[in-house]
């Protein structure tokens, strides 16, 4: 999910004939399209760093190719909303970014070429790319980042209204300069700024949903919810030489099975979000390059913390004593990525990381104990129905779930749902106990501020716990680096103490791409995946 929040590549097994008849049927609704399409120019007006280009003194740029992204379907399109890779990469290429994020997890300009920062650190001054116009022909100003950002943090429910509640004021203090005020110092407000929802609209945008008017380097052509989105290359984007491709084209899977035979079979040309054993499956194919990267996603298993079972902590101790985590990371992930602590603070973020704060081993008869001073036997066994989206890896980690807790006595029932099922109408943040998947973020804070402190807008598991709150707020604030590093540090250890959650593993980010295409960088969040940079080679 933005939780990637948030992944919506499904991993059911097709048979050979079902999936014959998915390949045939891409392939007549013009899946296969010629990618050796004609030559396109453009006109480049300026870049993030630079005065305006004379278009007439510039030579034209030739484009070619179309490359073909294997996504789920897409449900939300307007940014305030999306959560789903599939929904960030469509409008990660239709807007832009204020402020974005390179694959390093660094800040990086993107409308905003530049900005100071105050002393205090709670005001933020941008400069804004000259020369930047909307899809429609209407110039870029400040105005435009302004209203973006009142309606992010003033929509009541947007997942972004927590996100920027720290944000004082927000002024337009020229035609292409903003200024920020922050009520509280915030080391991460760049982060924030790059949040997957805060691309910049069009101010008094009507509906976003339907009407896709950004500054991004591609154009809507056609939307068809059951079969794709295809954009054109944006002629007048203001970075030179972006995009390099005609076009792209988001075609919807609900497989991830399917969608490697049609990358096989020359239907696609790019796949995200697979599961390990369908990445292994890839290596040494023909006329395909594999690439896998560390991240510091992962899959959450949660039991609500408010109501019976969940509030007896004797129950998620339990839990957590049968659980092998290094057989599911081996299991599941095939050893990819990083195992596990039960915190959201993964290795990738090496200064905030804390190896000793490490969960107990694993110990089958301490937690039948504890199960039974909690009132659960034989005779009276703890039953619960584990519910987890039907994508990626979740299915393998709610069945060794199911067989690891088995061994201390738990009685699981598994209900492997959609995705568009288990996230749709919030029903995840209400199930007793579930598995989320939650992308990779550039920094540790956010995870704390929309998932653990107890007011957290996607506080799943219901966890409220006054000493992690000021934890939190603490890190979260403060300018002094060391302070920052003990309060992580001491979160981590009370997550495995008494946190109602299991993070079993860190997974990595897998993707596979038709050698036909060079200039491909894999992010850790796949929705962030940029394609501007992208070149069809037709070799």
């Amino acid at each position: 999910m933005l939780l990637g929040s948030t992944f919506r590549l499904h991993n059911k097994r097709l048979s050979s004939l079902l999936l014959l008849i998915l390949i045939l049927a891409l392939t007549a609704c013009g899946g296969a399209s010629d990618n050796n399409t004609p030559a396109q120019t453009s006109n480049n007006t300026t870049t993030a760093d630079s005065a305006p280009t004379d278009t007439a003194d510039t030579a034209a740029m030739s484009r070619s190719g179309v490359l073909r992204v294997a996504m789920q379907p897409v449900v939300n399109l307007d940014p305030i909303a999306i959560s789903s890779d599939s929904e960030v990469l469509f409008a990660n290429h239709i807007y832009d970014y204020l402020v974005d994020v390179d694959a390093q997890s660094n800040p990086v300009p993107r409308l905003a070429t530049e900005w100071a920062v105050s002393d205090d650190g709670r005001t933020y001054t941008f400069q804004l790319a000259p020369g930047v116009t909307w899809h429609d022909g209407s110039p870029f100003t400040a105005a435009d980042v302004v209203w973006t950002f009142d309606r992010l943090r003033q929509t009541e429910g947007a997942p972004t209204a927590d996100l920027y509640a720290n944000i004082a004021a927000i002024a337009a203090t020229g035609d292409l300069e903003v200024t920020f005020t922050l009520t509280n110092p915030n080391p991460f407000f760049l982060y924030d700024l790059s949040d997957n929802h805060a691309l910049v609209l069009k101010a008094d945008t009507a509906d976003a949903n339907t009407a896709f008017n950004g500054t991004g380097p591609f154009k809507v052509a056609s939307y068809t919810p059951e079969d794709r989105i295809v954009m054109t290359a944006n002629e007048a984007y203001f970075i030179p030489d972006q995009p390099q491709l005609a076009g792209l084209e988001i075609i919807f899977f609900n497989d991830d099975t399917a969608a490697i035979e049609a990358l096989r079979g020359g239907q696609i040309d790019l796949a995200m979000r697979m599961s390990s054993s369908l990445f292994q499956s890839l290596q040494g194919e023909p006329g395909i390059t594999t690439i896998d990267i560390p991240t510091n996603g992962f899959d959450l298993i949660r039991l609500r913390s408010d109501r019976a079972p969940g509030n007896d902590p004797r129950v998620i101790q339990a839990l957590k004593l049968a659980t092998d985590r290094e057989a599911i990371f081996n299991v599941v992930q095939q050893g990819y990525g990083a195992i596990g602590n039960d915190s959201p603070i993964g290795p990738l973020y090496a200064a905030y990381h804390a190896p000793a704060a490490q969960p107990p081993a694993r110990d089958v008869e301490a937690a039948r104990a504890l199960l039974a001073e909690a009132g659960y036997d034989a005779a009276n066994p703890l039953r619960l129905t584990l519910h987890t989206p039907d994508t990626g890896g979740r299915p393998d980690l709610a069945a060794v779930l199911k067989a690891q807790w088995a061994e201390a006595g738990v009685e699981i029932d598994l209900s492997v749902e959609p995705e568009s099922v288990y996230y749709g109408d919030d029903g995840w943040l209400e199930v007793d106990l579930g598995i989320t998947g939650w992308g990779s973020r550039p920094y540790p804070q956010f995870y704390l501020d929309v998932m653990l402190i107890s007011d957290a807008k996607w506080n799943e598991s219901h966890f409220a716990d006054t000493e992690f709150d000021a934890l939190a707020r603490l890190a979260g604030s403060t300018l002094d680096e060391a302070e920052r590093i003990q309060a992580y540090a001491d979160m981590q250890a009370l997550l495995i103490e008494r946190g109602p959650v299991i993070i079993p593993y860190y997974f990595a980010q897998f993707a596979a791409v038709s050698d036909q295409f060079d200039g491909f960088t894999l992010k850790a969040f796949a929705g962030r995946t940029d394609f501007r940079t992208v070149a069809y080679t037709g070799k």
